[in-house]
C-alpha cells in the first residue's frame, strides 16, 4: 500500500513539474512574442513592469484573474464554462508522452503517436462548443471556420506524421527519435523534407495563428469564436493557443530533428567538445526555433483570405503528402535513407 501511494506521489510530482514549467513557458512565450515582434517593427515592446518588463505576463495573469466572467444572456452556462477547459486540457495532456531525453518521460507507451493525435484532435470541439454556447452569430460563425479550418489542415498533419511511421516503424516517441541517431545527417527532416513543410505549416494553421487566423479575424468578425468571453475564461482560449504553439514545436524536433540528440553525433572532435550539453537542452533549443519562426511568420505575412487557406490545405498539401507517402514506400523498399537496416515498417 505504501509502495502505492509513493508511486502516485512521484507520478503527482512528475505532472505537476511538467505542467508548471508548461505555463511558465506559454506565460514567457507571450512575452517573447511581443518584445521580437517589437523588435522586427522597431519598437520596445513591453518595458514598464519589472526590469526590461520581465513581469508583464505576470501583470497580465493578475489582470485577468480580476476580471468579471460575463455569461451572455441565453448562453448554455454549462457548455459555455466547459468549452475552454475542453481547448485546453488536450494541450496539456499531449505532454503525458513527450520525452524529454532518454529516460526522462512522463508515460513510455509504445502508442504515443496515435496519442498524440486523439489529444491534438479533441480541441476542436471546444471551439465548435464555444461558438454554439455563447448564443451569438459572430462566435458560432468563427466557430466554423475553425472547425473546417482544423480538419482540412489535421488530415495533411496526419499524413505527414504516417511518413514519420513509415522511416520509424513504430508509435514510440522515444524510439522515432533513437532511429535518427548518428548525426544531423540521419534525422528525417531529410528524406521527409516535404512532408516537414507540410506538417509545420499545418501545425500554424490548427493553432490559429497568423497568417492563418481567420478563426478570430478582428477585422471580419470581431474576435472569433471567443468573442463573448471575459477574464480567466478568455485567458484558458488565449494561453491555450501559446501551449500548441509549444507543443507543436517540440513535436516538429521530436520527430524531424532528432529530439534531443546531439546534432554533431560521429563528428570527430566536435562530437566530444559538445557531449556535455544535456539531451533535453538540445531539444529546447530546436523547439525554441521553431517557436521563433511561428512569431517570426506572424509578423511577416498578411492574413490568407478563407478561400486561399481551404485551397492551400485540400488542393496543395493533401495530394503533395499523398505523393511523397508513395516515394517514401518505394525509398524504404529500396534502401535508399536513414531508416534502412530493419528500422523501415517494410
Amino acid at each position: 500500500m505504501l509502495d502505492i501511494l509513493i508511486d502516485f506521489f512521484i507520478i503527482g510530482a512528475k505532472i505537476g513539474l511538467i505542467l508548471g514549467s508548461l505555463i511558465l513557458a506559454v506565460a514567457y512565450t507571450t512575452y517573447a512574442e511581443r518584445k521580437i515582434i517589437g523588435y522586427m517593427q522597431m519598437r520596445l515592446g513591453p518595458n514598464r513592469v519589472g526590469p526590461k518588463g520581465w513581469l508583464q505576463p505576470i501583470a497580465d495573469v493578475i489582470k485577468l484573474l480580476m476580471k468579471e466572467v460575463v455569461i451572455p444572456t441565453g448562453a448554455n452556462k454549462g457548455l459555455f464554462l466547459l468549452a475552454p477547459v475542453l481547448f485546453i486540457a488536450p494541450s496539456f495532456a499531449a505532454w503525458a508522452v513527450i520525452p524529454f531525453d532518454v529516460e526522462l518521460v512522463l508515460a513510455d507507451t509504445d502508442v504515443g503517436l496515435l496519442y498524440i493525435l486523439a489529444m491534438t484532435s479533441i480541441a476542436v470541439y471546444g471551439v465548435i462548443i464555444a461558438g454554439w454556447a455563447s448564443n451569438s452569430k459572430y462566435a458560432l460563425i468563427g466557430s466554423l471556420r475553425s472547425a473546417s479550418q482544423i480538419i482540412s489542415y489535421e488530415i495533411a498533419m496526419g499524413f505527414a506524421l504516417v511518413g514519420v511511421l513509415m522511416a520509424s516503424g513504430t508509435m514510440n516517441l522515444g524510439q522515432i527519435v533513437m532511429g535518427q541517431e548518428g548525426g544531423f545527417w540521419h534525422w528525417y527532416w531529410i528524406p521527409l523534407l516535404p512532408l516537414l513543410v507540410i506538417y509545420w505549416i499545418s501545425g500554424v494553421a490548427e493553432t490559429n495563428r497568423a497568417p492563418f487566423d481567420l478563426p478570430e479575424g478582428e477585422s471580419e468578425i470581431v474576435a472569433g469564436f471567443h468573442v463573448e468571453y471575459a477574464g480567466i475564461s478568455f485567458a484558458l482560449f488565449f494561453l491555450a493557443e501559446y501551449a500548441n504553439m509549444i507543443l507543436i514545436s517540440v513535436l516538429t524536433a521530436l520527430f524531424f530533428f532528432g529530439g534531443w540528440l546531439n546534432p554533431f553525433q560521429g563528428i570527430p572532435y566536435v562530437e566530444g567538445v559538445t557531449n556535455w550539453v544535456p539531451g533535453i537542452a538540445w531539444l529546447l533549443l530546436k523547439a525554441g526555433f521553431f517557436l521563433f519562426l511561428m512569431i517570426w511568420l506572424r509578423a511577416t505575412f498578411p492574413r490568407y483570405r478563407y478561400d486561399q487557406i481551404m485551397r492551400l490545405g485540400w488542393k496543395v498539401f493533401i495530394p503533395v503528402t499523398v505523393v511523397w507517402l508513395m516515394v517514401l514506400a518505394l525509398m524504404i523498399k529500396a534502401g535508399v535513407g536513414p531508416w534502412f537496416a530493419g528500422r523501415g515498417v517494410f
